[in-house]
This record gives C-alpha cells, sequence and structure tokens, in this order.
C-alpha cells in the first residue's frame, strides 16, 4: 500500500509526534508499504509529484530525538513566514494519493477531531478514533463530565478561564494537593501538582499559557496505571513509576527516568476489573480502533480513578501502547501493520 504518516503540526507534542511518526513509518517501509512523512504544518513546498515522496526499503530510514523541553511554537511559525494555518501545502493532496494515512500526531491538532473531520470530508481512510470520539477525549472536562456520569469515579473539578481561578476557590472546592492542567493537551504539557499555596500561581500561569480553559482536579493517591485499547481488546496493564517527581515531558521521554511494569502487579480480580472499565470508558467516550485510558489504582480500596483518555497514544520507543501490545507477543511492526489494515474496517 501507499502509506502517508502524518506528524508534527503545530502541538506542543510537535517534537513526540514527529518521533512517533517517524518510528511508525520505519515499521511501515520494513512491512514492504510505499511510505511517505509528512509534516501536518510544515506540508510540502516542492512541485514535485506527489509519488517522488514515497520511499521503498529500509535503506535510509527516518530518524529524530525528543529534546528535553517543549517546542517553541511561535519560532516554527516565524520561520515559516509568520503562517498560522494549521495544515500545510499540499498535506490534503498527499493524503488523497495515499491508500491509508496513518496518525502520528499527538496533542490539540491531531487529537481533537479537527483533522479527522477534515480527513471525512475527504474521504481519506486514516487510522486511530474517529471526529467524535476524539473531540471528546481531547476535552478533559468533557470526557471526565461523561465518565462521571456513567457511574465510574473520577476525581473533582472545575474548570475555567485560568484567571477566574482563585486559590480560595480551588481550596474551599477542590483542596490540596491538586492537579492543574490545561483541558485539551497531551504529554503532561502544561500539568502541575499544587500541595501548597506557593506553587498555585506559578501553576495556574503554566497552565493558562497553552491558550485554552484550565482544569483543576483533586490529586488522587494511588498507583498510575494505564489500559490500552486496540481492536476492541484490552492489552496488559503497566505501572508507571516515575523515579523523581510525576510522569510529566522530560520523564516520558528521556531514558532511564521511568520505570513501566507490564504486566501490573496487581490482585487477579482488580486486574480484570480494570481492563473491563478501560473498554467502558473507551465506549462511553466513542473511541474506536486504539487507544489508551489512565487511571490511578487504589490497592486498599480495589478502586479505579479515571484520570484522561487517549485517543492516539503515542508510538515512541518509549511509549506506553506498543510497550502493552508487546507484552502480548506484538511486535512494533506488526502492531503498526495491524493498525494500518484495520483502520478501514472500524466503526466511524
Amino acid at each position: 500500500m501507499k502509506i502517508t504518516v502524518l506528524g508534527g503540526g503545530l502541538s506542543p507534542e510537535r517534537d513526540v509526534s514527529i518521533k512517533s511518526a517517524s518510528l511508525i513509518a520505519n515499521a511501515l517501509l520494513s512491512k514492504g508499504h510505499e511510505v511517505a512523512l509528512v509534516d501536518l504544518y510544515e506540508g510540502i513546498e516542492s512541485p514535485d509529484p506527489a509519488e517522488s515522496f514515497f520511499r521503498r526499503g529500509t535503506v535510509d530510514l527516518f530518524e529524530y530525538e525528543i529534546p528535553e523541553t517543549e517546542p517553541d511554537l511561535e519560532a516554527i511559525i516565524a520561520k515559516h513566514g509568520g503562517r498560522r494555518q494549521w495544515i500545510g501545502p499540499r498535506v490534503i493532496e498527499m493524503c488523497q494519493y495515499a491508500d491509508r494515512v496513518f496518525l502520528g500526531l499527538h496533542g490539540s491538532y491531531g487529537e481533537n477531531g479537527e483533522v479527522q473531520a477534515v480527513l471525512d470530508a475527504y474521504g481519506v481512510k486514516y487510522t486511530g478514533c474517529g471526529y467524535l470520539g476524539c473531540a471528546i477525549a481531547m476535552d478533559k472536562a468533557v470526557s471526565k463530565s461523561l465518565v462521571a456520569g456513567a457511574g465510574f469515579k473520577t476525581a473533582a473539578w472545575i474548570t475555567d478561564k485560568a484567571e477566574n481561578i482563585t486559590f480560595a476557590r480551588v481550596k474551599a472546592e477542590i483542596g490540596l494537593p491538586c492537579v492543574i492542567k490545561p483541558i485539551g493537551s497531551g504529554s503532561s504539557c502544561g500539568v502541575s501538582i499544587v500541595r501548597e499555596e506557593k506553587e498555585f500561581a506559578k501553576a495556574i500561569e503554566y497552565a493558562g499559557s497553552y491558550g485554552q480553559l484550565v482544569l483543576v482536579e483533586a490529586f488522587i493517591k494511588g498507583r498510575e496505571i494505564t489500559i490500552s485499547i486496540l481492536d476492541g481488546k484490552a492489552l496488559p496493564i503497566t505501572e508507571i513509576i516515575p523515579h523523581e517527581g510525576f510522569y510529566d515531558y522530560k520523564n516520558k521521554y528521556q531514558d532511564g527516568l521511568t520505570t513501566h511494569i507490564c504486566p501490573a502487579n496487581i490482585d487477579q480480580e482488580d486486574y480484570r476489573k480494570g481492563q473491563r472499565l478501560a473498554l467502558d470508558i473507551f465506549d462511553t467516550l466513542r473511541m474506536n480502533q486504539y487507544g489508551r485510558i489512565d487511571l490511578i489504582y487504589d490497592e486498599a480500596t480495589h478502586d479505579f480513578w479515571f484520570i484522561e483518555a487517549n485517543n492516539l497514544p503515542g508510538m515512541t520507543n518509549h511509549s506506553l501502547l506498543p510497550e502493552a501490545a508487546k507484552a502480548t507477543g506484538i511486535e512494533y511492526e506488526d502492531l503498526c501493520e495491524q493498525i494500518i489494515r484495520s483502520c478501514d474496517t472500524r466503526a466511524q
């Protein structure tokens, strides 16, 4: 097949996306496909025929390493003459030319449903959730509301503009410690854990800098786990243990900073309960094909608390979905092949 892999874009998770997309492209090349790797934002300036951008074989592979800090998006925009349109030149053409599009995107431009809606309008087959599931899952306030409404546990929260959230309000309605984050970002971009008042102003400013509403939720003490879903099945549970601090951007993508235990050492009855819960939440949020549900597991009470959903989970060498798939015997290349072949049969 001819496959266009979309990565990059103007999300704060741009670098993670380029890494994911590069590895996905290499995996598909190893499976004998013809692959073009296209940056959603940068697009293709060249007038050369679309065919010329598709690689074959495994001699000339894609490479990219994730920096320790988030990208400077304004500098990238300035480099492209101040262009703020988030779909670059010839991107749609490259998607239409391919048999399938593998979405290696992460973050707001990629996971909020807008890209998916555009591709639907052009009749392009793509991987991952449809636009509705993406829009629901990416908005942390909406997804928490639906999950709570379905009777599942999630931490108490408030959502508002950053300037409307005061420490007094948080202390009265949520209490400390609390977690502060933008409602529509992933990879822990903009996330802080606040344990005392002196940390509050900086955390609100950091979350608000993403230009989104801010969500403040109660901190739930327990074991951080994630459950990947692939083609209607829950994969083995992964426990996430950062060596220092919490599972932030640096700890997620730099070598040796976090331990992943897969399958997690959890009581078997609770293990099965967690997997069933993840599948139920996945369906509640209208997600499909593949994704990830992040939870806190309270071992003492046997409860699972919903944190957030990931509708285009990372596909880097540090990412959790590929690790969970490998625990079931699915190697990375086979995982990418399975996703690209099943995308046209998923419910939209």
